[in-house]
């Protein structure tokens, strides 16, 4: 029996800022930088507005390779399945927050936070590498400490 754990990023369209903090997030867990996460955990991204298949957007994956991530998948439509199966799931903004939790099935419990306790991430859509870079940064800054905290208070 596995411990593999699953954390749901969501953001609107799903090729911008949930798509980076997968990566980012993979990337941390790869290289043990979450302490005090000890099991598997799964790392997935969705949008509540989003087409399926459509790929992240460039300036996204160039933010994830400076990084030596590898940009990886292409977008997904939030389901109330999906949140019913993550064992947390973290938004971009209060609107995505609230879009989940109405669509999270009534018998599914899953903590449903916001990513930067601090505030929303902006939205980088349209605006040049150097927002994306910025919002890249922001989730360097605030994503350890955040799993940290959030998954070591979702222990099974």
């Amino acid at each position: 029996m596995s411990d593999m754990r699953t954390v749901l990023f969501i953001c609107t369209g799903n090729t911008c800022r949930s798509p980076m903090a997968e990566g980012i997030a993979r990337h941390l867990a790869s290289e043990k930088r979450i302490s005090g996460v000890e099991d598997e955990v799964f790392f997935a991204s969705a949008g509540v507005f989003a087409s399926d298949g459509v790929p992240m957007s460039p300036e996204t994956a160039d933010a994830l390779l400076r990084r030596g991530i590898e940009p990886e998948g292409h977008s997904t439509r939030l389901t109330p399945k999906m949140i019913a199966n993550a064992d947390l799931v973290l938004g971009m903004t209060e609107a995505h927050i609230h879009a989940a939790r109405q669509m999270r099935p009534a018998d599914a419990d899953t903590p449903i936070e916001r990513v930067d306790p601090a505030g929303d991430i902006e939205d980088p859509i349209g605006q040049g590498q150097a927002t994306y870079d910025r919002v890249a940064a922001r989730l360097d800054e605030v994503l350890p400490s955040r799993l940290e905290n959030l998954l070591g208070s979702t222990k099974a």
